[in-house]
């Protein structure tokens, strides 16, 4: 575990109620933020909201979309990028 001048960086701290009626302080990761599209700025779903040793370990499969520009690009930001390269090719 991290030492204590370090803890409030990579923990968050949460106030727990035990059995006896006392709250206690316990020490929980922090979660990842969420993935955002790169074009819209609107969160990217089918993405996992892990924290950054955990999504390391995932497959491929399993960190993006599995379509053009998944796991970077919202599908209505590609729908419009689809779009406009039609409509420049003509």
């Amino acid at each position: 575990m991290v030492s204590g001048i370090h803890k409030s960086r990579s923990l968050r701290r949460v106030q727990v109620k035990v059995p006896s009626g006392e709250t206690r302080m316990h020490y929980r990761q922090k979660q990842r933020s969420i993935a955002k599209c790169a074009v819209s700025k609107k969160p990217l779903r089918g993405i996992p909201r892990k924290t950054q040793r955990k999504f390391k370990n995932l497959n491929v499969s399993q960190k993006r979309v599995s379509r053009a520009y998944g796991g970077y690009m919202s599908h209505s930001a590609l729908k419009e990028k689809i779009l406009k390269e039609i409509v420049l090719s003509q």
